[in-house]
């Protein structure tokens, strides 16, 4: 059985993962201090978790993922970088650090690490690095790639940069990640959409096909999506559908759900547990889908991972 541990862990892409990959496995706990994110992994997975801090825990898990806050490292973000003694909130992978020194001889086999691009900037570098350093203190050996979730069947693009970092010398290896072919942005997108989601705003109609850098124009979506974004529903960055007749509309709260790999029993489930007044798009559903990880992206991840830990020890899985 898989022991899985989630800081940061928003609305839970980590467990849907291993969920839909079948693998026998044990949430030990989930840390998330956004209410609203915890009603929604409380809803999913049928948990009463309450909002909390990272602070000391005494857990032995197999498996940590955290993807502390991008806000700082992000491009569209602050830029206030993640020093530990500036306490911003990308800087809480340095609670990370502390809370696997304390565990002591239980520290997890492995842990995996998302963020945004931003982190490998040169004005951002000395913090990642710095975070190879200390893992490397603690035992692991760590290694990264910048993943692009169309590479694993998805059509959005979405570059981040995941850290796999291991115990007992075993290096994890990104080039051999099974990718697959990616869907039909069709396949994502909803056939019968309300008026609300068409676009009417002046401001929005003049920026269509627009260059001006991030934020800076809309692009209407061919063949998959850009990064889907926390605020979709005031800044569509993600791109526009075309519905005829020189209209366009937003992606709908669901189809942004679907992107980052959740299924509609999912969404269905989260959006009773946050309702909105019927005119209006649901900004807490969009900040929720941007702000998590493409579920597939970590099924690869998982999946490799798992194997290697076959390889050294058998102790570590059994699949349901």
């Amino acid at each position: 059985m898989i022991k899985l541990l989630e800081l940061f862990g928003g609305i839970g892409a980590p467990r849907k993962a291993l969920l839909n990959l079948g693998y026998d496995h044990k949430a030990i706990d989930y840390v998330e201090i956004d209410e609203k994110s915890v009603r929604t992994y409380n809803a999913l997975y049928d948990h009463l978790h309450k909002p909390q801090s990272v602070v000391g825990w005494n857990l032995k898990p197999d498996i940590l993922v955290h993807g502390s806050p991008c806000q700082d490292f992000s491009r569209a973000g602050t830029r206030l970088g993640g020093n530990d003694e500036d306490k911003t909130r990308s800087s809480l992978m340095w609670e990370t650090i502390r809370i696997i020194k304390n565990m002591g001889e239980w520290k997890p086999k492995v842990v995996i690490w998302e963020n945004v691009k931003g982190v490998l900037a040169k004005d951002m570098i000395h913090n990642f690095q710095k975070y190879f350093v200390e893992m490397e203190k603690l035992g692991y050996t760590s290694n990264h790639k910048v993943l692009d979730s169309r590479d694993f069947g998805v059509p959005q693009k979405r570059e981040r940069v995941f850290v796999v970092s291991m115990l007992n010398g075993i290096h994890f290896d990104f080039e051999t990640l099974e990718h697959k072919p990616m869907a039909s942005i069709d396949n994502y997108l909803q056939s019968d959409v309300d008026d609300k989601y068409t676009i009417k705003s002046p401001s929005m109609l003049k920026a269509i096909n627009k260059r001006g850098g991030f934020g800076g124009g809309l692009k209407p979506i061919e063949e998959y999506s850009w990064t889907i974004t926390t605020k979709q529903n005031r800044c569509p960055n993600s791109g526009i559908v075309p519905i005829g007749d020189g209209k366009y509309r937003l992606l709908t709260e669901l189809e942004c759900w679907r992107l980052m790999g959740f299924d509609d029993e999912d969404y269905h489930k989260v959006a009773s547990e946050h309702t909105t007044r019927p005119k209006f798009t649901n900004g807490t559903l969009y900040k929720q889908a941007g702000n998590s990880i493409v579920v597939q992206v970590l099924e690869a991840i998982f999946k490799q991972v798992i194997d290697q830990m076959e390889v050294v020890s058998n102790e570590l899985v059994s699949t349901g």
